[in-house]
């Protein structure tokens, strides 16, 4: 007799307000799917359950929280990511859907998508939806009136590990640089906005929708500061230069004009 299992359900909550949750991952929600959701060690707070929370919803009595432990140590990490996978298979094994709450947007630099990866890898029949939501990029540039991008100007999101070299360089070949995580090489990145003449079109995020959500535009003050996790940066270039536009409709307008020509 096969086996039956529930749907694996990621639901994105937006980057920390309540009312950023969409319809669709609210009703989820209460539909009576169980919920799972990440924390970096066991019995600690999640923040992705504290939006909910704030959001007035009761969390349920049966939730189980899944450890995705804050390390570098490919092995370690290996482990705990087959471990949830594994303890996720078994809960489907159930019948019931599960709920996983996930903060920001589920596919945008998020732990779903990798447990949904490996959780499918075990049990391939095993069905997934992925609910969008409101990344914490865009709730930032919305709070700050920083508008990622205009007509054909360019954007990029990356994490800030890449390291100033690598941000340098695309501070060149982008308008916009959507840094995150940003608290481990913050005063090197101020310095190198610093000398690039950009600090006057950069902010910094902390928590964005949250209760501790701070905005700060004067990035000098920060320097030796320490800062959350939850962090990111909104870099604008209005001085790159850009090269010329290949407009398809207009080059297609060309060829026809010349063939008929």
């Amino acid at each position: 007799m096969n086996k039956t299992y529930g749907k694996l359900i990621g639901a994105s909550l937006g980057p920390g307000d309540p009312e950023l949750i969409t319809r669709r991952s609210w009703a989820v929600l209460q539909s009576g799917a169980r919920w799972i959701y990440p924390v970096k060690k066991a019995e600690e707070v999640s923040y992705a359950l504290s939006i909910v929370e704030r959001g007035g919803l009761p969390i349920p009595g049966d939730a189980v929280e899944l450890v995705f432990p804050m390390t570098r140590d490919a092995e370690a990490l290996g482990k705990a990511w087959v471990r949830a996978a594994q303890q996720t298979v078994e809960l489907l094994g159930e019948g019931r859907d599960l709920v996983f709450l996930v903060e920001g947007d589920a596919s945008t630099f998020a732990t779903f998508g990798h447990l949904a990866r490996v959780v499918r890898e075990l049990v391939p029949e095993i069905e997934v939806e992925t609910i969008p939501g409101v990344s914490s990029f865009a709730a930032a540039a919305a709070t700050t009136g920083m508008p990622l991008a205009e007509e054909d100007e360019t954007l990029a999101i990356i994490p800030t590990a890449y390291g100033t070299g690598v941000i340098d360089h695309m501070l060149d070949e982008f308008d916009t640089l959507i840094l995150l995580k940003v608290k481990p090489l913050l005063d090197e990145v101020i310095e190198l906005l610093e000398r690039r003449g950009l600090l006057e079109t950069s902010c910094f995020i902390e928590k964005v929708g949250s209760p501790e959500e701070r905005v700060i535009r004067d990035l000098a003050s920060l320097k030796g500061a320490t800062v959350n996790y939850l962090s990111l940066l909104l870099v604008q270039n209005p001085k790159r230069e850009r090269g010329e536009l290949r407009r398809g409709c207009r080059r297609r307008k060309e060829a026809q004009e010349a063939a008929a020509a």
